[in-house]
């Protein structure tokens, strides 16, 4: 079938119903725009409808026939549990709630198991008590993606780039079935996984929730995940206890997006589009997966949210998926015309349940609400989208499995962190280490030597769980937040010390005896969506350069251990290494990296090598998209590269670097928070004396209130509100050198709620001095204003700090920051 589009805009034309005299929801009416889109549904496999089950048919039709229309429109809107409370799923008829990353029970980081369970509860209660004989039962939905990564003690999994260098399906299904186990625990039946995109340009911020460029492995993977969370289709298991609801995730094209930009436009054709990143979606599908998510990204320029062919034509009439597509975080609001209030584009489209994260999910309640009575949205086109709800909560058994805690599973503490769990977690750290390097078969070491622990991810257990981990970035984490995990210079000291070996832990590699291996634990700090987009793949650490080269002139034998989330040109890092290996970001169980390191105590094999990359490696930082099979393919390391254990490298060291592809030292900016904080910086306020850092999405102190809102893309800023006296500072724990920067400038973007007056400064070893803000702003405007004040202002040296910006005030404020940076250049103090 071929369908051509001209001249109206696409979403109108192809919605069931489309009112043009409705107001545009944006103020003004949506531009036409002439377009010439042909599509070939022909060219996609008819899969065959799933037999009907009559029985389950007629009982959603006797419940759809006795709703109300407000509670079918609830059950289409699924807000976050920060601006929901239990009584609102009883009051607006609530079919789902969701937490995103870094949002807990009463915003509570460290909260329970109990107070996940009893939140839970609260939720089932309220749509058990709605003004209505019929009653639907609510459900919540996570991001677990490398285990239930929002709940501390949990099994985190190395994320899904590593779980691709394994190539093992029945590992997958297996960590898939174990992060239900521990989902089961806590209440919560639906899982925002699995990601099935196939990642073509790393610069993306996502790469690391992708297995493989090569969508054979994820056609693989995917139908295995899908099975772990939810039960083997047919069995009587499927989703039964211990079992949720798996969602496919994002429909479709998300990792084909331009230069890799999270949320942009994937500019192919319709055939590539069905050969590089529909596969996986055709065996999640053949697994009975029950959600689909759909894409922030657009195909060709239409916001997937809108896209009436891909949603409705080809994933629901021509798959034959019969769940339900659920949108991604108000990506409904991105499409022309609509905004997160409003938008019946998006349920015509086909999109079935809003996701709806933002405090005004109310009014989207109501627009929905109104649009369904003034025939916008036709009944016809909300009844299947409840249809469509309510068949995969009764496939999940939600009508009979009562209250949460009613569960089986529900509030055992022992599958939290399961013994059984985390040594699934350990194989599968072992089998995704990737070695790329082994001069003079150096690995594996003997367990009896004195070896050197460097570097700053070496006992970071934050760094090496990544982004997607308690808090949404991944940051912010400290070990305390992981009991029960193992830290990498832990694993190494817990199989070195007892055979009688010596291990010493020092981040900058300074020792107090020579030893006889150093090994450096360095890479990417953690990030996720959005703000780890990167303008190239270049790995820039001149720190960990230095450190690798010293170690290596001094005659030590150096091996390096890589953390990071995607390929990156690490060519100097190789050459400074006598052996070097990818450990991804492994998550908790780091006693996998430490099987394949070692020899066990008699020189044999604890463990082989047997990772092989799932991506291509790149050679240099401007090598942005190497895939394989494809034009100008010429990667450091191919896909599926992985050395063996004896296995000889005839890799010609050293290895080019071109001088893009290093740090320079004369760099003339150092970001502090620009849209995530970096590292080495904590965010925290200082309240009566109490330290507290933010962890997650949001932190109040009896005198301060902090959140991180949008400014530009999600969570890019953040907001404070001053109470009383309290402190800001983003603050170190160790003293850090920003000498170069004498006579810079502190610069940030600031927008005015309340102002009033306020403290800024520096904390350092000595010397540092404060200003008033208020006195290089523009205090009656509430518009963004960029701030500039010269570093000479606040201290005469910059050798010591321990905090490179600080505000503080004693009364009633209110103000947002963006991007918070050092600047190098010539500013004398002009103190005001």
């Amino acid at each position: 079938m071929n369908i051509k589009i001209a001249p109206f805009t696409l979403s109108c034309l192809l919605l069931l119903s489309c009112d043009n005299s409705a107001p545009a929801h944006s103020g003004q009416a949506p531009e036409k725009v002439e377009t010439d889109i042909m599509f070939e549904a022909s060219l996609w496999p008819a899969r065959p409808k799933a037999a009907i089950d009559a029985e389950l048919e007629a009982t959603i039709s006797t419940l759809l026939n006795s709703m109300t229309l407000a509670q079918k429109v609830g059950q289409i809107i699924q807000p976050e549990i920060r601006h929901v409370s239990p009584d609102d799923s009883r009051d607006y008829f609530l079919g789902s709630v969701l937490n995103g990353g870094g949002s807990f029970p009463q915003q509570n980081k460290h909260a329970s198991l109990q107070d996940w369970l009893t939140l839970a509860d609260g939720f089932y209660q309220g749509s058990m008590q709605v003004k209505a004989p019929t009653k639907i039962p609510a459900m919540w939905g996570t991001d677990a993606v490398h285990g239930h990564n929002n709940v501390i003690g949990a099994t985190l999994f190395p994320h899904n780039i590593a779980l691709g260098a394994a190539h093992n399906p029945k590992l997958i299904e297996a960590i898939g079935a174990a992060t239900a186990r521990e989902m089961a625990a806590t209440g919560i039946s639906w899982s925002f996984a699995p990601t099935i995109a196939v990642a073509r340009d790393d610069r993306w911020g996502r790469t690391y929730e992708s297995y493989s460029e090569d969508p054979a492995l994820v056609k693989q993977y995917a139908g295995a995940m899908v099975t772990g969370l939810q039960g083997l289709k047919g069995s009587d298991n499927f989703l039964g206890h211990g079992k949720v609801i798996a969602t496919a995730k994002h429909f479709i094209g998300d990792g084909g997006t331009h230069k890799g930009i999270d949320r942009g436009d994937t500019n192919i054709s319709e055939a590539e589009l069905i050969d590089v990143h529909a596969q996986g979606y055709f065996a999640a599908l053949d697994a009975n997966v029950q959600v689909v998510m759909a894409s922030f990204s657009s195909w060709n320029g239409d916001k997937l949210h809108g896209h009436h062919y891909l949603l409705t034509e080809i994933l629901k009439n021509k798959l034959n998926f019969d769940g339900f597509v659920v949108g991604d975080w108000a990506g409904h609001a991105f499409i022309p015309g609509c905004s997160d209030t409003h938008c019946p584009e998006a349920i015509n489209a086909g999109v079935d349940m809003f996701m709806a994260p933002d405090a005004n999910w109310r009014e989207l309640f109501t627009n929905t609400l109104d649009d369904v009575k003034a025939e916008r949205i036709s009944q016809a086109r909300l009844d299947d989208a409840v249809r469509r709800i309510l068949r995969v909560k009764l496939r999940a058994g939600l009508f009979d499995k009562g209250a949460p805690s009613s569960y089986p599973l529900a509030g055992d503490t022992t599958m939290i962190g399961h013994q059984e769990h985390r040594a699934i977690a350990r194989q599968a750290v072992r089998e995704s280490v990737v070695l790329l390097k082994n001069a003079n078969q150096l690995l594996p070491l003997k367990t009896n030597q004195n070896i050197l622990v460097a570097g700053n991810g070496a006992d970071n257990i934050g760094k090496q769980t990544g982004g997607w981990t308690i808090s949404w970035q991944g940051t912010g984490n400290a070990n305390a937040d992981f009991p029960g995990a193992t830290s990498i210079y832990q694993a190494i000291a817990s199989t070195v010390t007892p055979a009688g070996g010596t291990v010493e832990l020092s981040e900058d590699g300074k020792y107090t005896t020579k030893p006889d291996v150093a090994i450096v634990v360095f890479g990417e700090d953690p990030y996720a969506e959005m703000q780890g987009d990167l303008g190239d793949l270049g790995f820039r650490s001149e720190a960990d350069l230095t450190l690798l080269q010293s170690l290596q002139a001094e005659g030590i034998p150096v091996v390096a251990l890589f953390i990071t989330g995607r390929p990156l040109a690490t060519n100097a890092y190789l050459n400074a290494s006598d052996a070097f290996a990818v450990v991804w970001q492994p998550g908790t169980e780091a006693l996998g990296i430490s099987d394949v390191l070692f020899s066990n105590d008699d020189g044999s094999l604890r463990f082989p090598f047997t990772g092989k990359l799932s991506f291509s490696w790149p050679k240099h930082a401007d090598q942005v998209a190497q895939n394989a099979n494809t034009e100008n393919y010429d990667p450091q390391f191919p896909l599926y590269f992985g050395l063996t254990n004896g296995e000889v490298d005839t890799t010609p060291y050293p290895l080019e670097v071109a001088p893009g592809d290093l740090a320079s030292s004369a760099s003339n900016q150092q970001a502090i928070f620009q849209q995530r904080t970096f590292s080495p910086w904590t965010l925290r306020v200082i309240d009566n004396n109490t330290r507290t850092d933010l962890n997650g999405a949001s932190l109040e102190t009896t005198h301060i209130k902090l959140k991180t809102v949008d400014r530009f893309v999600q969570e890019d800023a953040i907001a404070a509100q001053w109470l009383g006296a309290a402190e800001l500072l983003f603050e170190s724990h160790d003293a850090v050198d920003l000498s170069r920067f004498n006579n810079g400038r502190l610069v940030f973007d600031l927008q005015w709620q309340d102002p009033a007056p306020i403290t800024l400064g520096l904390r350092c070893a000595s010397g540092c001095s404060t200003v008033e803000l208020n006195n290089y702003t523009q205090n009656g405007s509430q518009d963004w204003q960029e701030v500039s004040i010269p570093l000479a202002c606040l201290s005469p040296s910059l050798k010591k700090i321990t905090a490179p910006f600080s505000l503080s005030a004693d009364g009633k404020a209110k103000l947002t920051l963006y991007n918070l940076r050092f600047e190098a250049g010539d500013s004398p103090c002009e103190k005001k």
